[in-house]
């Protein structure tokens, strides 16, 4: 992402100037930031891990959401715009514009991203007293980073390659790695074969 107006917005004013624009902008402390634009990979891999917490936890008190919905870490006076996230808050249900308590949030890692979703970004999610897993899909080739919260607050790695499942604990789902690359082309070219699911 890149800087775009140097004034200082309040988050009020943000919330406010941002409906009145095309695209995706982030907030950080007073500071807006445009969002880029994804390749097919990119949101290729969103849309498979949308949809499958979407069937896993349809009907229960869970909700996904993908891309266009704003995460407010107020402790970080900020906004974000995670790839995916899940919040099971009754609180979060009733808010239209922004959700503050997710469970899962999973970032789609880019060259331009890589750095800021592993390193700033996640810093400021781990403020969020309510999330339990934050997972960093590699958009390059098949692996996948889930940080899980354990009962003394620490976040412990668990990485899973080729022909793992990816556990998401916070929401009872484990997943193939194949499912999540689905019909995804990596910068080799090759198109990965399909899940059998």
């Amino acid at each position: 992402m890149t800087a775009v107006k140097k004034p200082i917005f309040s988050a009020e004013d943000f919330l406010a100037w941002e409906a009145a624009q095309t695209e995706k902008h982030e907030y950080i402390a007073g500071e807006v930031f445009a969002m880029a634009g994804a390749s097919d990979a990119h949101v290729t891999v969103s849309g498979n891990v949308f949809a499958a917490l979407r069937a896993h936890l349809r009907g229960g008190p869970c909700r996904t959401y993908i891309a266009d919905m704003k995460l407010h870490v107020e402790a970080a006076d900020a906004f974000f715009y995670p790839d995916v996230f899940v919040t099971c808050s009754v609180v979060d249900a009733t808010r239209p514009n922004f959700k503050r308590e997710p469970v899962l949030i999973i970032e789609v890692l880019s060259k331009a991203t890589a750095a800021f979703d592993r390193g700033g970004k996640f810093a400021y999610y781990r403020r969020l007293p309510s999330l339990q897993e934050y997972a960093l899909i590699d958009g390059e080739r098949i692996a996948v980073d889930v940080f899980r919260r354990d009962a003394g607050g620490h976040w412990v790695l668990y990485p899973y390659g080729p022909g793992e499942l990816v556990e998401l604990a916070s929401v009872g789902l484990s997943l193939p790695i194949e499912a999540i690359y689905e019909d995804v082309r990596l910068d080799t070219g090759d198109a990965l074969p399909a899940s059998g699911g």
